[in-house]
């Protein structure tokens, strides 16, 4: 059936059923009967026919649509909320026209009800299962730094058989950014804190009549531990998000999936040389930051403890020893690799939001600084124990 059309002059004016809803047989056990139009336009009818039926507590056992004429998506909605309400399945009726089935279907399944929310864990369910989700991500992260490792190992062995794949020029890039840039604050933030510690030492000292000892505790301190802990954290702040956020855009907007289809290696073209050029930066960055707070330390033991730079600079050579210059050294190319290789994993796990791409430069700039401080204790009980 079809709604009739009334002609008013120029206009064509559409003349739809009134819906209905009729029990068939007498009694609460009987077929309800779907009639009319239902649609957007008899919407509000159809709606007050339902709201009735359930005041009127109808138990019928099925539905007939043998007399529904016009069916749209607004009409599907209210005819399923009353099958719901009634506690009817779908297809516990009467044949329905093709068109029609396929709506209803559509319907249904889109207005299924949801279950029921479960009540949250108490709290010791919800620690273990977050401890479950660290170790998982824990062993993730391992397997990914491994397999960049073996990556950038491949790289290096390749390269040493075929020059031509080191790109030199990347790797001077790198070396400019992570590197020369970095000197300035890496020596301002390395003389401030030599000054501190030699002013904390002077003062604590003093009362002990100790004070020229703060030489050793500035030498020995700078040297071994907090010049190069301090500068690595520094790069992995500045560097490592960096490397992190610029990997991470490259891979949002898809440039290394498009670099993996023309063929090109990865690892060999993003990762390696940011490794290579890190390795080299931190150390020489490292000296730097030792040379920056040795001076600090002496120009404050100048002005607040009147220790001469002469007098300064002769004691710190009887304090000192070459050793005490080499284990920063040793370990600053681990400590830059740990940068490298977390932050540019990070940057390939971005995803495409910018939500995740936040999120993988925060993990990648903690994560790198948990394991520096880590390798740095192991380092420092590894030294004490062989007395180096």
């Amino acid at each position: 059936m079809t709604p009739d059309k009334i002609d008013q002059g120029a206009q064509i004016t559409t003349v739809f059923q009134t819906p209905q809803i009729v029990l068939g047989n007498a009694g609460a056990e009987g077929t309800l009967f779907i009639k009319g139009d239902w649609t957007i336009e008899t919407i509000k009818d159809a709606d007050k026919l339902v709201s009735d039926a359930f005041q009127q507590q109808l138990h019928p056992t099925a539905i007939d649509f043998s007399d529904l004429s016009i069916l749209d998506t607004s009409g599907a909605w209210v005819i399923v909320r009353l099958m719901r309400g009634l506690n009817l399945e779908l297809f516990a009726t009467s044949p329905i026209q093709s068109d029609h089935r396929i709506l209803f279907d559509a319907v249904w399944q889109t207005n299924r009800v949801q279950p029921q929310t479960q009540p949250p864990p108490n709290m010791f369910i919800q620690a273990a299962e977050q401890t479950g989700r660290d170790v998982f991500e824990i062993y993730k992260d391992i397997k990914i730094l491994t397999f960049l490792m073996g990556s950038v190992i491949a790289g290096l062995v390749q390269s040493l058989i075929n020059p031509r794949k080191l790109r030199i020029t990347a790797i001077v890039h790198h070396l400019e950014q992570t590197g020369l840039k970095a000197v300035p604050i890496v020596a301002m933030m390395s003389f401030l804190v030599g000054a501190i510690v030699a002013q904390q030492g002077a003062f604590q000292l003093r009362q002990f009549g100790a004070e020229p000892f703060v030489i050793d505790l500035v030498g020995i301190l700078v040297l071994r531990e907090v010049g190069i802990l301090l500068t690595a954290i520094l790069v992995a702040g500045r560097s490592g998000s960096a490397f992190t956020a610029e990997i991470g855009s490259m891979k949002m907007r898809e440039e290394i999936d498009a670099m993996r289809v023309m063929g090109l290696n990865v690892t060999q073209v993003l990762i390696t040389p940011r490794v290579i050029a890190l390795v080299i930066a931190l150390p020489l960055l490292g000296v730097v930051a030792n040379f920056s707070a040795l001076f600090g330390g002496g120009i404050l033991l100048w002005v607040y403890s009147d220790i001469t730079p002469i007098a300064y600079i002769n004691w710190l050579r009887e304090a000192i020893a070459v050793n005490t210059f080499m284990v920063g050294v040793i370990k600053a190319p681990f400590m830059a690799l740990i940068i490298a290789l977390i932050s540019c994993s990070e940057g390939l796990q971005v995803g495409g939001s910018a939500e995740s791409l936040g999120r993988r430069t925060t993990a990648a700039v903690v994560k790198s600084i948990f394991l520096m401080v880590l390798v740095d204790g192991v380092f420092a009980i590894f030294f004490a124990a062989i007395g180096y």
